[in-house]
């Protein structure tokens, strides 16, 4: 039997999104949300202006940072996300407060929605994972209304993740041809040149979230090892390579960059548009 270029090409793709999954269910995504992060969903949500009677999407929702905050605005919001871990930790959260919202599971790259059928898409440090940085880009200006506000939060390539993705980037294996690095979403005009003519009104803001979450470097590193996705795959791979003490190190010593008494600045890219 032939096995076409196309049909190779759609099961590596399958391959590839199984591992993003994997490596997200990893740690507990939840506490990152809930203990280092939980600002950026305020923020996102503020920043799209989101209102009741509002049709929201959240792509890349994990746990739900921005969703539930969207919900509790009085907005019907849809939670999409990859990894239906994620999406449990959501949905059990807002069922013990009584908040109704749709979680469901979708790709960031292939979104199940029809054309033009939200008032609101947003993503807190979520789309910027999706591997295919176009199609994803495509995908969530498609859903997007005539008229409607997108919102994204993303890191930057040099901020605080941005420099701790490039630390892990030497323990983990090389991605696929054609997987472009998450923090470009953070660059403006990588991002004018994704998302092009399909939105206006479009707004690129530099801002930095405070983190005094880590008392110590390596408070910070056993939390992100254990409990953050990436790092805890990265450590994953270089225990099996015999690397845990060098990754130590390197996690030590970012943090010793960042971390000023007790406290840590992340800096992100508020991006905000409309759809046309």
């Amino acid at each position: 039997m032939e096995i076409t270029t196309a049909e190779t090409q759609a099961d590596a793709n399958l391959a590839l999104k199984a591992k993003h999954r994997a490596v997200w269910a990893l740690g507990d995504y939840a506490a990152v949300a809930r203990e280092v992060i939980p600002e950026l969903g305020h923020v996102l949500v503020a920043s799209a202006g989101v209102a009741r009677g509002d049709q929201v999407l959240d792509i890349a929702a994990g746990t739900g940072n921005a969703a539930l905050k969207a919900a509790r605005a009085g907005a019907s919001v849809v939670a999409s996300d990859l990894t239906p871990e994620l999406l449990e930790v959501g949905r059990s959260e807002a069922e013990t407060e009584g908040i109704e919202l749709v979680f469901e599971r979708a790709d960031a790259e292939a979104l199940p929605y029809p054309d033009a059928s939200f008032d609101v898409v947003v993503s807190c440090v979520g789309v910027m994972f999706a591997p295919h940085h176009a199609q994803a880009a495509r995908e969530l200006t498609r859903v997007l209304r005539p008229g409607g506000r997108l919102a994204l939060i993303n890191w930057t390539p040099e901020g605080f993740i941005g420099q701790l993705f490039r630390t892990l980037k030497a323990f983990v294996p090389a991605p696929p041809a054609g997987v472009q690095p998450p923090p470009l979403w953070g660059d403006e005009g990588y991002v004018r040149e994704l998302l092009g003519n399909r939105v206006t009104d479009l707004t690129l803001e530099r801002r930095e979230l405070r983190v005094d979450r880590f008392a110590t470097v390596d408070e910070f590193r056993d939390f992100f090892r254990d409990l953050y996705g990436p790092t805890a795959a990265a450590y994953r791979e270089a225990a099996l390579n015999g690397r845990t003490a060098e990754l130590d190190t390197a996690m030590r010593a970012l943090a010793e960059q960042h971390l000023d008494d007790g406290a840590m600045a992340w800096e992100y890219l508020l991006v905000t548009a409309r759809g046309v």
